[in-house]
């Protein structure tokens, strides 16, 4: 694991609440990474993603999904319109929660759909109350992973299934280079650390939770970068950015190091399917 002592909790709130319209202009109501099989729109592969996760996890209409990490709520509305599900969506930003049940609410999931603003680390939910545990790249923010692991395995129902798409730090950075690569990215992204395959690995296991596939969809992925590094380029958002948040700017000069990063091998993106185990049937002496 590659950690980044540079990260406060504050500044990933403030990075989202300022962000939010970046991410929107640049990007779209999704905020996570497109799944590219050939030449389609960034559009398309954004969905994909979300598809392919939720066929991996075998989601089913009238399923309680917990999404940590809303964004914007894009997962949370495709989820409750084209899969029927019940969604609670979590998010750190004020403005993202306000912007996702809105969004809801004009899709005409409203009602299928809950917001709140909370913290992943220290929100709780009842034991055994979700069907579902979904999280698209939000765990890299998280300051204590393991924890956080041990804790939401409670919220899922036994047999419940668990899906997590996460930036990772690749299993051989053993390099100082590649290390700086990630580091780099850690402090321009905002995230505490980027954990390896293997530690996500290991924090599902400790949590009792089972890990049924692990899929490394880092050349699917690779195009979410270029394509925004030239929006940024022919764009007038860096400008902007100077003007509101010096972070925001480092936010922007990174976008270059993370697509290094991905074909260098320093970092990875992964997909983790899980489920919580069901509890073992006790035996009666007679």
């Amino acid at each position: 694991m590659i950690s980044c002592d540079n990260v406060a909790k504050r500044d990933i709130q403030l990075h989202y609440d300022l962000g939010t319209l970046f991410y929107r202009l640049l990007w779209g109501r999704h905020i996570h990474h497109g799944l590219w099989e050939a030449g389609e729109s960034s559009e398309v592969a954004q969905l994909r993603l979300i598809d392919t996760l939720a066929s991996l996890a075998d989601i089913r209409r009238g399923q309680h999904v917990l999404d940590v990490g809303c964004g914007m709520g894009g997962s949370s509305v495709h989820l409750a319109r084209h899969y029927g599900c019940q969604v609670t969506g979590i998010t750190l930003s004020r403005v993202q929660r306000h912007w996702a049940s809105f969004g809801a609410r004009m899709q005409g999931v409203g009602s299928r759909t809950e917001f709140r603003w909370a913290d992943a680390e220290r929100v709780d939910f009842p034991a055994d109350n979700f069907d579902v545990l979904w999280s698209v790249e939000c765990t890299e923010h998280l300051f204590d992973k393991a924890s956080f692991f041990r804790r939401a395995a409670q919220w899922i129902k036994p047999g419940g299934r668990l899906a997590i798409c996460a930036w990772l730090a690749g299993n051989t950075v053993n390099n100082a280079a590649a290390a700086q690569q990630v580091y780099d990215v850690c402090e321009g992204f905002l995230c505490p650390s980027l954990g390896t395959q293997q530690d996500y690995a290991g924090w599902m296991s400790d949590a009792a939770l089972v890990l049924d596939g692990y899929y490394d969809w880092t050349d699917q992925v690779l195009q979410t970068w270029q394509i925004c590094l030239d929006r940024v380029r022919r764009s007038r958002v860096r400008w902007l950015a100077q003007a509101i948040d010096r972070n925001m700017v480092c936010f922007l000069d990174r976008f270059g190091t993370i697509l290094e990063a991905y074909r260098s091998g320093a970092m990875r993106y992964g997909c983790f399917i899980g489920h919580r185990a069901e509890p073992a049937a006790e035996c009666l002496a007679f």
